[in-house]
Parts: C-alpha cells; structure tokens; sequence
C-alpha cells in the first residue's frame, strides 16, 4: 500500500472507486483546500487503487469549541477506507500514521481529530492508536448534497482528541 498527497489526476480513479456522497464532490473540494495551502490531501492506493483517504487541516477544526482550546493543532478530518470489507485491515490506522509524520515534519507537536459520539469503533481505534480524551465536545457541522441536489444539513454530537508526539516513547 502507498499513501501520498493527492494529485488532480487522482480526482477521477477517487470518484470512481470512493464515491462522493449524492453530487458532494468531496474529493475535488479537499484537493481545491490542498491547493489553497489550507491542508494535505492524503490517499492511499492498493494496486492502483484508491482504497482510503483523509486531509490534515492545517488551521485546525472549525468547531468554534474545539477551535478556542486547540487553535495551533492541526486536525485530522474525514478518515475514511473503502470499500466497507477492506475495513479493519490497517488501511485507516496506516492513513493515521501518515498524517501524524506529515504534521510532525511540518513542525507541529501535536494533532487532533473528532469523533463522532455514536462512532466507538473508531473512537476505540483512536485511543488504542494514544489519541486521548480533551473533554472538549462539540456539534461536528456539515453538509452534503443529495443525488437530486437537495443540501442536507448535519450536526452531530462530537468529541475532540489530541494525540501529543512528545509523549510517544523513543
């Protein structure tokens, strides 16, 4: 498996092999923030396939909460492996790797992610992997659009983690 930043000719094998949601154009706007300097687009291929991916936002979580206690962490946002059987197999966890030595070599300490409360799956795999607890929770705010270009608004209840690089051993 290579996990890389994303690159525009990337675009069209995403679409085709992790759909956006409805006519969302998820992948085309994280690479368009990419290219804005705004985060790191990562994707991890298999094969030549895109099989996951995720972006570092360099100006943290938007989260006016997370926002104020976290405003010089990086965040880790939108981890996601497809399709849903090759879950589980340390694609995710390798993704999580990557961006953590990006922001590392990028010069920051630390990085956090949210999680979505009802998500224990992946709540349990970010603290097995030393994310810890901030207290700090929040209404995580999005959208899509649908495939009959209806916009759907999201919130859902949502807690910060924090991972420290200073704290890992040796």
């Amino acid at each position: 498996m290579d996990i890389r930043q994303c690159q525009e000719e990337d675009l069209e094998l995403l679409e085709r092999h992790i759909p956006s949601p409805g006519q969302t154009r998820r992948h085309a706007m994280r690479f368009d923030k990419q290219q804005q300097g705004l985060s790191t687009f990562l994707v991890a291929w298999s094969n030549g396939i895109p099989v996951g991916s995720a972006q570092i936002l360099w100006q943290g979580c938007t989260a006016p909460e997370v926002h104020k206690c976290f405003p010089e962490c990086p965040e880790l946002n939108g981890l996601g492996v497809w399709p849903p059987q090759l879950r589980s197999q340390g694609i995710g966890t390798a993704i999580i790797r990557a961006a953590e030595s990006h922001a590392r070599r990028s010069g920051h300490d630390q990085i956090g992610l949210g999680v979505d409360d009802q998500n224990h799956r992946a709540a349990a795999l970010y603290l097995r992997l030393g994310y810890r607890e901030t207290g700090c929770h929040y209404l995580d705010r999005y959208h899509y659009i649908d495939d009959h270009g209806l916009r759907h608004e999201v919130a859902a209840p949502a807690r910060f983690l924090i991972k420290r690089f200073t704290e890992e051993p040796g």
